[in-house]
């Protein structure tokens, strides 16, 4: 059985330790920095808020998320779909005939040919019809000149330069002109031509054709000759408002008349 002497004696020196544990931080408190979860500013109750910069870092909005996610998408598939974009490319062998589909949507030979027949026509109707084109045709440069010097998405990195007839706006890639012009083109031929239904299936596949081609030769992603499609086939009703005749334009209708 311990002894009385004994038990006090612990007593004593665990009740020591405590009042030397006391002191220590007694000792050590009026010299101890502050934490900072409890250091305050003179004159604030509450810690400052966050610059909007940094917050719209920390959390940036949905509608970014997304159109980060397309244009990755939209790159990917593009590249994966540029399968004429070089000789050594996995339809390389059909390049030759993609670069010949690729002419026949140039604005180039669509201009001379329409001039050409405006000469050649001794028809009024038909003047009417190819001016309103040539008029159609050259709304649709400037316009695809004017969006692609604002937006300057570059071409695709597989594309090779060696595009026929090309300006300076050209080694932008949005929107693609060729699709604007085979929208706008095809809505124009069976608006204003009467042909037969085979015919007519053939210029809607022709317009189709001119824009894949542009994807497969890596002339532009899909997101320009998506965009490209919708815009032709808006600026056709642009034209057919600003419709140009002898009774609103007669000096022009005065000028190819023989």
């Amino acid at each position: 059985m311990p002894s009385p002497r004994s038990s006090r004696e612990r007593r004593t020196g665990s009740g020591g330790s405590r009042l030397e544990f006391l002191s220590l931080v007694s000792q050590r408190s009026p010299g101890a920095p502050d934490s900072p979860s409890r250091r305050k500013e003179p004159g604030s109750s509450a810690a400052a808020p966050l610059p909007e910069e940094d917050c719209m870092k920390l959390n940036p909005s949905f509608l970014g998320i997304a159109l980060s996610s397309l244009l990755a998408i939209d790159l990917w598939a593009s590249k994966r779909l540029g399968v004429c974009a070089g000789e050594g490319s996995a339809w390389g062998s059909a390049r030759p005939l993609m670069k010949v589909i690729e002419i026949s949507g140039h604005g180039v030979p669509w201009l001379l040919g329409t001039f050409y027949g405006l000469c050649q026509s001794d028809s009024s109707a038909a003047r009417e019809v190819l001016l309103n084109l040539l008029f159609a045709l050259l709304l649709d440069l400037v316009l695809v000149a004017v969006v692609k010097g604002l937006v300057k998405r570059p071409r695709p990195t597989h594309n090779k330069m060696d595009m026929f007839v090309t300006i300076s706006v050209d080694k932008y890639s949005f929107p693609s002109g060729h699709a604007t012009r085979a929208a706008l083109v095809c809505r124009f031929i069976l608006r204003h031509l009467v042909l037969a239904v085979p015919l007519r299936v053939l210029v809607v596949l022709w317009a189709l054709i001119v824009s894949v081609s542009r994807v497969m030769l890596g002339r532009h992603n899909m997101t320009d000759v998506l965009f490209g499609l919708l815009l032709g086939y808006a600026l056709y009703s642009v034209v057919e408002h600003c419709w140009l005749s002898p009774l609103s334009a007669p000096a022009l209708f005065a000028l190819w008349s023989h």
